[in-house]
């Protein structure tokens, strides 16, 4: 049996992690690169010159010109946090090389800080995946598919479930056919509006979807793309091969749900777990470099305190 080169890559060991991101001040160098990458460039008058600072842990930058104080982690997730910046690092180092995610009471302990700052660490940097996830839509040949996930309170089983948080998988094909990309959202529940504002934000006009045939997916034309569909009736996935990626992508959520976040509220902030399952998918053909690019998604993500985190999500 051939070796799947997507499972067996080698990443990033801890130890190569702990040589370039073991110290404040290794991981202060890296968000000053990721800031200023021309170099320091006071924000108020422009000046390049500067002074360090020490304050409470972190490193200030004052303009030599200006007086302006300005921080690398200004504006951003690690903005106003305590935790030192080893921390988030290692937490962020832990969160992308996981292909099933991590829990935050697995990041508790692995961290050595309380529940309540694991949570908030787990629940930033999965926005930052949700958000980066969301920039670029899927194109070309689109499968796409409808599924439940979440719920404890036993009730009917099916569509309409009151217990159960309803949501789309699309998977993006290579020209032989192989996934590429995915992109997994919550619905409000499955209408032709709620299908067309999802397809509106995630899938470029002209692209090709294939659906089960459920009625409200043809709301995928109204935006744009074009529409065909294969009746699945009582048919097992196996009969049905053109479905086989969708179905995959599907099961690995579902695993993901059932181990690392087999307790979590699904029902509260499906937006950011499904938004991180799919990010890892997207970047999964470079482990080793997720590290990085997932540090700099979570600078570029817009601030969001804990007030605003813990607020239930509402679905399109």
């Amino acid at each position: 049996m051939p070796i799947n080169r997507v499972q067996f890559q080698r990443g990033m060991s801890l130890s190569e992690f702990m040589r370039e991101y073991g110290s404040e001040e290794q991981c202060t160098a890296a968000l000053e690169r990721l800031r200023w990458p021309q170099g320091f460039c006071c924000p108020k008058c422009g000046e390049s010159r500067c002074y360090r600072i020490p304050r409470g842990g972190r490193v200030l930058l004052q303009c030599a010109v200006c007086r302006h104080q300005a921080s690398p982690t200004a504006g951003t997730m690690m903005d106003s946090s305590k935790l030192p910046l080893s921390t988030w690092f290692l937490a962020i180092y832990l969160i992308s090389q996981a292909k099933t995610g991590v829990s935050a009471l697995a990041l508790m302990r692995h961290l050595g800080v309380s529940y309540r700052s694991a949570w908030l660490l787990h629940h930033k940097v999965m926005q930052a995946m949700a958000e980066a996830d969301a920039i670029e839509p899927l194109r070309g040949n689109i499968l796409l598919d409808d599924a439940y996930l979440g719920g404890e309170k036993p009730g009917k089983s099916g569509r309409g479930s009151p217990n159960k948080v309803p949501f789309v998988a699309a998977v993006e094909l290579t020209d032989d056919g192989r996934p590429k990309r995915v992109k997994m959202s919550a619905l409000s529940g499955f209408t032709r509006q709620a299908v067309e504002q999802w397809a509106r934000r995630n899938l470029l006009p002209g692209s090709d979807v294939c659906s089960d045939g459920l009625a409200c997916f043809d709301a995928v034309i109204d935006a744009g793309c074009a529409h065909s569909y294969v009746v699945v009736g009582q048919r097992k996935p196996r009969e049905l091969p053109i479905f086989q990626w969708v179905n995959t992508v599907i099961g690995n959520l579902k695993t993901m749900i059932g181990g690392a976040h087999k307790h979590f509220l699904f029902p509260k902030y499906p937006h950011r777990y499904l938004g991180a399952f799919s990010y890892r998918f997207n970047h999964r053909f470079d482990l080793r470099g997720m590290v990085d690019t997932l540090l700099r998604h979570v600078m570029l993500a817009n601030r969001c305190p804990e007030a605003l985190l813990r607020t239930a999500e509402v679905h399109a």
